[in-house]
């Protein structure tokens, strides 16, 4: 499994619940007690805590992200969670089931911890959208995104097939639901924002990828290439306060009973 920086996490998942909408189907005021598992730094937890009238519990494999959990958390595996049988509620998860070389072995584990039901919340990130006032900025996010989901050893474009992931895991009356997370960089630009365009000009998305890419040293070198003198116009554009930018990610939600 992929391991991720709390910066990370907290910057990719900003806003992705102002609207809870899309949670209606996780039935949250009606749960005694939730788990959230892969929590990582505790977004959707804090959600789920609100939401929620009982015990919240978070638990996630990596000490360092569990240091920025608000509400109880546990260190535990995917796979083998710490708990008896029948322990929660709901057992619920976001973006870990694309990370995870078996993600159906994941569900059977969560549905034996699970009393009721069990909560998925992954991206299809084959289907990313991505608008730019650069004008290459959306043809090499396109071509990076494609690489990334080609050379990946998990199915990071899972989410568009929940449907098909619970049923095979034994889950019964599965419900769908879809949020698109939409992020917009405009000005006046934030720090977070400012850092970001630096990334670009260095060509650090590729950098720390590559090993995950598809695709031989010398195109992914020329990748990087255009990467970065994609980052150094953004960079120029920010400085000139006229960069743009908006993407969106398609997140899929499930919902699926242990019994009818």
């Amino acid at each position: 499994m992929r391991r991720f920086s709390a910066d990370y996490l907290e910057r990719t998942r900003e806003g992705l619940w102002a609207d809870t909408d899309a949670l209606a189907a996780l039935g949250l005021p009606e749960r005694a007690s939730v788990l959230d598992v892969g929590c990582g730094t505790g977004e959707l937890s804090r959600v789920l805590a609100r939401e929620c009238p009982g015990r919240v519990v978070g638990a996630d494999r990596d000490p360092a992200l569990l240091a920025h959990v608000e509400v109880p958390a546990v260190r535990a595996d995917a796979y083998t969670l710490p708990f008896p049988d029948d322990s929660f509620d709901l057992v619920v998860c976001q973006a870990l089931l694309v990370n995870l070389p078996d993600p159906e072995r994941a569900l059977r584990e969560f549905a034996r911890v699970a009393r009721e039901s069990v909560a998925a919340i992954e991206p299809d990130n084959a289907a990313v959208a991505v608008e730019s006032s650069v004008d290459r900025e959306a043809d090499l996010a396109r071509e990076a995104r494609r690489r990334y989901v080609d050379g990946v050893g998990t199915d990071v474009a899972l989410g568009s097939r929940l449907d098909d992931l619970f049923a095979a895991a034994g889950l019964r009356n599965v419900r769908l639901d879809r949020r698109d997370h939409e992020q917009r960089v405009e000005p006046p630009y934030s720090e977070a924002e400012l850092e970001a365009a630096g990334r670009k000009a260095r060509g650090d998305a590729i950098r720390e990828r590559r090993e995950e890419m598809a695709g031989d040293g010398e195109t992914l070198d020329a990748l990087r290439a255009d990467w970065r003198a994609m980052g150094r116009e953004v960079v120029e554009q920010v400085q000139a306060g006229t960069y743009r930018r908006r993407e969106v990610v398609p997140f899929h939600v499930a919902v699926g009973d242990v019994s009818d």
